[in-house]
């Protein structure tokens, strides 16, 4: 049975640099999931989630002083992945050598050839719906959708205001109705 994961017992810990290691571990054990399908709803690659998962953590470890605990550790994190996942992003737009009348269309068929993807038609629609989404509208959208967090902890993460984010996110949800709709 997992141990249950207590905030406030692991930052005593990650400020020790004697057990320093065993709070990062917990912090690992505690978020890595989570984290990944964050990840992975931006990069659509199972390989590349998981490399952007490792460079999240690494990261985090590295930095582990300069955390200050304003905010959550979670928060922390999100803020790194995302940061990793954009970085990422634009990198592979740079060296992208895919048709500019479709500039998403080599990322749908990485999600289309992943053998981890497992969704019917109706996930790759919706799928497809998410890629025309602008980046941080996308990401917005799946921290909303299916993390369920909440507008508060996202503004922390993006540095933005709870109204912003709302309407960020009411956009994101009409492009993707429509955009399922003309597909239907």
């Amino acid at each position: 049975m997992k141990p249950t994961y207590n905030e406030r017992e692991v930052m005593a810990l990650l400020q020790d640099e004697k057990t320093q290691r065993r709070g990062f571990e917990q912090v690992v054990a505690q978020y890595s999931e989570q984290l990944y399908w964050q990840i992975r709803r931006m990069v659509y690659s199972h390989e590349d989630a998981n490399d952007l998962l490792q460079n999240t953590f690494i990261k985090a470890w590295l930095n582990l002083d300069y955390f200050r605990g304003d905010a959550k550790l979670s928060t922390w994190l999100y803020r790194i992945a995302l940061n990793e996942c954009l970085t990422f992003l634009n990198k592979q737009k740079a060296t992208a050598t895919v048709s500019l009348d479709d500039p998403d269309a080599d990322v749908l068929h990485k999600l289309e050839s992943d053998p981890y993807f497992s969704g019917d038609k109706i996930q790759m629609m919706l799928q497809r719906a998410l890629l025309a989404l602008p980046e941080k509208q996308r990401m917005v959208f799946n921290l909303k959708y299916y993390q369920d967090m909440k507008y508060e902890e996202m503004s922390e993460i993006f540095g933005t205001s709870v109204g912003a984010l709302k309407a960020s996110y009411h956009h994101a949800v009409k492009k993707i109705e429509k955009k399922l709709e003309e597909e239907i």
